[in-house]
């Protein structure tokens, strides 16, 4: 069986708040540790009233200790938002809190529009241009050390570490895979944000791997959006919100997460139902026969599954059908 992780942006649905957002995301998680998934991300997403998930750092800190044997992360950290000795320090101190249990998810967008990026104070069009030093100053601080002389040499991310954090890279093209492969790193790709890039981007990361002294041989992970039900028909009406929601995000025009009950009348429901997309939404043999087949497209190591629902229950019950299917 593929290893199965959980990607959650705590999305704040219609009439909902921030707090029931994060408790929703807080019990998926410990569902998602019974069922046995590998691991359970969080997002980096700011200034967005759908999205309660601002900080991986905290959310990770506070999941973790709401947990016992699970992985948890940041899917990830947008690295130009942020100076490395902050992100290395973070990560460093939830290591030394939950030893063996935490990832580090990095990316190189920003994560928002470019006038709340520029709040972070770090100018985030030269941070992106700078991200492969960067992302290599925070690996040589929590232990990964490349090179002579780097900020390692200078900073340590905690006085006496004993362990790190697992580093992984995140990407949605090509540049992500090649940099990812080049050091030996292990390569989450956000299929799920629809580019259609997908193909060529695990076969680039693939390419060029080299055996790092983190990774001996490529470990590739894949998002995908993927919700599942007892039957088509409920899978369509539980997952019609999402549409509408990933449609709002397209064109610009973002909307709360509505209820199943209201969301055929939107306005834009229409238009989300016809939305191309390689979203899985579906029966669990359904879902389960989609999730394989890109297993075998992409020669995927591991699946990371993304959703969301209007109804906590609804995602949990989605994330034991999919689990329960694809053994």
């Amino acid at each position: 069986m593929i290893p199965l992780s959980v990607l959650d942006l705590s999305v704040v649905r219609d009439g909902g708040t921030t707090a029931l957002a994060l408790d929703h995301t807080t019990q998926l998680a410990q569902h998602a540790e019974r069922l046995g998934f590998r691991r359970f991300w969080v997002a980096e997403h700011h200034n967005m009233a759908t999205v309660a998930s601002t900080t991986p750092g905290v959310l990770a800190a506070h999941l973790a200790a709401q947990t016992s044997s699970i992985r948890v992360g940041s899917g990830g950290v947008m690295l130009p938002n942020h100076a490395p000795l902050a992100i290395a320090e973070q990560f460093a101190l939830l290591e030394a809190l939950h030893p063996g249990r935490i990832d580090l998810g990095i990316g190189r967008a920003p994560g928002t529009d470019p006038m709340t990026a520029s709040a972070f104070g770090r100018h985030p069009h030269e941070s992106v241009e700078a991200f492969p030093r960067d992302l290599i100053s925070v690996m040589g601080m929590l232990g990964d050390e490349r090179g002579e002389d780097g900020m390692w040499r200078r900073f340590r991310a905690t006085p006496a570490a004993t362990s790190s954090p697992l580093i992984a890279l995140l990407g949605s093209s090509g540049f992500s895979a090649q940099l990812a492969g080049m050091l030996g790193l292990p390569f989450a790709y956000a299929h799920h944000f629809d580019t259609g890039h997908t193909d060529l981007a695990s076969q680039l990361y693939l390419d060029r791997f080299e055996p790092s002294p983190v990774l001996d041989e490529p470990y590739l992970i894949v998002g995908v959006g993927a919700l599942a039900a007892e039957t088509d028909a409920e899978a369509d009406r539980i997952g019609l919100p999402s549409r509408i929601l990933r449609l709002g995000i397209r064109t610009n025009r973002r909307h709360p997460l509505v209820s199943p009950d209201e969301a055929p009348k939107h306005p834009d429901a229409e238009s989300a139902r016809n939305m191309p997309t390689e979203q899985l939404i579906g029966s669990a043999e359904r879902v389960a026969e989609g999730l394989r087949h890109l297993v075998h497209r992409t020669h995927a190591n591991e699946l990371m599954i993304t959703a969301a629902t209007y109804d906590v229950d609804d995602r949990i019950r989605s994330l034991e059908l999919i689990s329960a299917a694809m053994r």
